[in-house]
């Protein structure tokens, strides 16, 4: 059963919560290559351990009920941040730092600076939109910095920063840089995962060639039309998302006004955002190294993406038939599990749960 969300035991009173990976209990330094991270089909923490050629599947329940360890003991408060932290990266291990989402809510990993320059041209753009009466966002990287390149624009933005400092009773101008400046660095994370969006975009072409090759095979054909779908649908929810954040932050000066606001909500979003994509990142790399032609290799790929996206997309009852429905001539995938028609457990061949 899938461990309940729920925040990470306080720590005591003039304590702080621990920054890095580190366990008291001897089993956690005695087993070999240890590490932590999320279970691909039920989102349950675990914990990863070899012996000999197997990989040994340790639910969190399960170790603190062996090992005696008590929810507010020291050991118990590292589950705890493990059980929050580990949908932001992939895995953790001994000695790495605990991702930052859970201890002080900044995020644990760093947009680059071309993301800063198009989170801060955009919102100058903004400016320049509202001083002239026709503000509107524009997401399109390569339209930002062209019309940042323009030698007119500083000149522009120039008037617009002094307009919006007498409009929001500030002193000079340069308090209005530093609002713009405090927000677009909240603003560069989601201009980063949009980058990242843009890998789904980039395996949704990729996914729309499959009705082409397998034109003439009826079965691989309508798992081609299901995939386009699903990929269709999952570009939709994500465009959906940038979307009412740009929508948050499209009237430039309410933005600035209520900044505290507006940066909590811009966090919140990026962090939904990164625990989404993160789930992502191994299929994107799949698809972008995948040759498209006919074979095994495209076939299996398809499968795993199909079984990657109708749990997330697809109605459920929908999903549970066609499980049911697999084509009995081809090999036959992973067993699964279904549970109540609501989730689906699947056991891969070489791992070994302890509940």
């Amino acid at each position: 059963m899938t461990e309940p969300p729920s925040a990470p035991p306080a720590p005591a009173a003039g304590a702080r919560l621990p920054d890095t990976v580190a366990f008291e209990h001897y089993f956690f330094n005695k087993v070999d290559d240890i590490h932590f991270r999320l279970d691909p089909a039920t989102k349950q923490p675990l914990a990863v351990v070899r012996l000999g050629d197997e990989d040994i599947s340790l639910p969190f329940p399960g170790i603190r009920r062996e090992f005696e360890i008590e929810p507010d003991s020291p050991d118990g408060v590292m589950l705890g941040l493990l059980s929050k932290g580990l949908k932001f990266v992939k895995a953790l291990r001994p000695g790495d730092p605990v991702p930052k989402e859970v201890l002080t809510g900044d995020a644990s990993w760093t947009p680059k600076e071309k993301h800063r320059q198009i989170a801060y041209h955009r919102l100058a753009i903004q400016l320049l939109g509202w001083l002239s009466g026709d503000e509107h966002v524009i997401t399109n990287p390569d339209e930002l910095m062209q019309v940042a390149g323009d030698p007119t624009f500083r000149r522009q933005v120039n008037d617009a920063f002094s307009e919006a400092a007498r409009n929001l009773h500030l002193a000079s101008k340069d308090e209005v840089t530093g609002l713009i400046q405090d927000l677009s660095k909240e603003l560069a994370y989601i201009e980063a995962l949009r980058d990242e969006f843009g890998m789904i975009k980039r395996m949704q072409r990729k996914v729309q060639i499959l009705p082409r090759l397998y034109a003439n095979e009826h079965s691989l054909l309508e798992t081609g039309n299901s995939l386009n779908r699903l990929v269709n649908l999952a570009v939709e929810d994500f465009s959906g998302q940038f979307e009412t954040v740009d929508a948050q932050t499209g009237e430039v000066m309410s933005a600035l006004k209520n900044l505290d606001t507006v940066k909590a909500y811009v966090r919140e979003h990026r962090n939904e955002l990164r625990v989404r994509l993160v789930a992502w990142d191994d299929l994107l790399m799949k698809w972008m190294n995948h040759p498209m032609k006919p074979g095994r290799p495209t076939e299996d790929l398809m499968g795993e993406t199909y079984r990657f996206l109708a749990p997330r997309y697809m109605p459920v009852d929908e999903w549970v038939m066609m499980t049911r429905l697999q084509d009995p001539g081809r090999r036959k995938p992973p067993q699964e599990l279904l549970l109540k028609k609501e989730k689906t457990i699947k056991y891969m061949s070489g791992k070994m749960i302890w509940s």
